[in-house]
């Protein structure tokens, strides 16, 4: 019987496979429309014969990969539950040690080996891939470090938040996730004012911008913007990539901005002011707090439904697992199976959140820069640098796109009136 379903998951996934490749290599309609063709939009304008080519190719195959990656993700921890392998990374664990704490980072361990073991030929696949298209600039053994950083900070991160959610089903039988979710706004909270000054120094050196003219460009819209920063950081991120970025991160005192210095060495100073007005558009509309909030409310719903879904899982499937009780470590798989579920099937919605959120930071850039050519430019260029699909298939903008397409965010500003809005404001 365990084989039986075995075969069946795996069978499952590759007609799976096979049908995301038909669909986004033969079935997918990615052409500019009639309308319009020959405008800024339209890519034939800004990238040549090859470049326009590569760009198809390659977003065709990290398009696929993404597909491919979130249900080998499942049906891993679908293999680890039925094959027996979760109860015989719990049984290890409580042979070495009967203390509760160390059993579950004994247990979490042999999972997270287990799954970086395995999903490592796709994350590989996906480095040679971006190397290969001129994307990643980033040397093997770097890349292999920033996998073993990824290792141990989200084995970290997992340990704590998977020995409270167990001391909670233990002590809450029934609502072990009404506390969990309880403790979760916490818990995330730090984590906001944590990742810009404790975690992404792990990753990459940050320094003050060098061009001191730019930053009190820079700081002379954040001011505007009420953000309260004293510094504009620049990160070397050539040594990893040829694309474009900048961004503000975390909260209150902590807040950051942030230039990649592949985006100071490619872009005029007038797009790097869109990008960064464009960022600082999230802090004026409160989009980090409205996040806070929609993340609040799915996760209420999400955790409700996992605990509902689990409960019935384990109760019936418990025993083929050699998982006892929800109470088990063992049962970790199949918490992990069900919110990965949940999140991508939850994904269509909080992707076109963020892309109405993105839209709104789009036309606050305009409105604050009144430069509708440095705009285009701007999209221009970080679709040349990330060799991007100006129009994607419809699923994949569903399901992958956190912003708006290339021609949508190209389009609304050439066709933005910023005579009106001025003279409004």
């Amino acid at each position: 019987m365990i084989r039986k379903w075995a075969m069946r998951a795996i069978i499952a996934y590759l007609l799976f496979g096979i049908a995301i490749f038909l669909y986004l290599f033969y079935w997918a309609d990615t052409s500019i429309p009639e309308a319009l063709k020959g405008t800024s939009a339209d890519p034939a304008t800004f990238l040549n014969g090859r470049e326009l080519e590569l760009s198809e190719e390659y977003s065709r195959i990290r398009n696929l990969m993404f597909f491919l990656a979130t249900p080998y993700e499942w049906l891993f921890y679908y293999l680890v539950l039925i094959l027996g392998l979760s109860a015989i990374f719990e049984n290890s664990a409580k042979h070495i040690s009967k203390f509760f704490v160390v059993r579950n980072a004994i247990y979490l361990f042999w999972l997270s080996f287990a799954s970086l073991v395995v999903m490592f030929p796709l994350s590989f696949l996906s480095y040679t891939i971006s190397k290969s298209y001129n994307i990643s600039t980033q040397v093997f053994s770097a890349w292999m470090k920033d996998k073993l950083i990824d290792f141990w900070v989200q084995y970290a991160t997992m340990l704590v938040v998977v020995t409270v959610l167990y001391a909670l089903m233990r002590k809450f039988k029934r609502r072990w996730w009404l506390a969990a979710w309880v403790v979760s706004i916490p818990f995330s909270i730090i984590m906001m004012f944590i990742q810009p000054v404790v975690i992404d120094p792990l990753y990459n050196d940050f320094y003050p911008l060098k061009d001191k003219q730019l930053e009190a460009k820079i700081l002379a819209i954040a001011k505007e913007a009420n953000i309260p920063a004293n510094h504009v950081y620049e990160v070397d991120m050539s040594t990893k990539t040829n694309s474009l970025n900048a961004y503000v991160t975390g909260v209150g005192s902590n807040s950051r901005i942030v230039l990649w210095d592949t985006t100071l060495e490619r872009l005029s100073d007038d797009e790097i002011l869109f990008i960064m007005a464009h960022e600082m558009g999230h802090y004026v509309e409160k989009h980090i707090y409205k996040g806070i909030a929609g993340y609040l409310l799915l996760s209420f719903v999400g955790l409700w439904l996992t605990a509902k879904l689990l409960d019935k899982w384990i109760s019936k499937r418990g025993k083929d697992w050699k998982v006892e009780k929800l109470t088990n470590i063992g049962s970790l798989p199949a918490f992990l199976l069900i919110t990965s579920i949940l999140l991508f099937v939850a994904s269509p919605l909080t992707n076109w959140v963020s892309r109405y959120q993105e839209t709104r930071a789009d036309t606050y850039a305009i409105k604050m820069t009144h430069d509708k050519e440095a705009g285009i430019k701007t999209f221009q260029s970080l679709t040349k640098s990330g060799l991007s699909q100006v129009n994607p298939p419809l699923l994949v903008k569903i399901f992958r796109y956190e912003h708006p397409t290339m021609l949508e965010r190209i389009n609304r500003i050439e066709d933005y009136k910023i005579d009106d809005t001025s003279s409004e404001d």
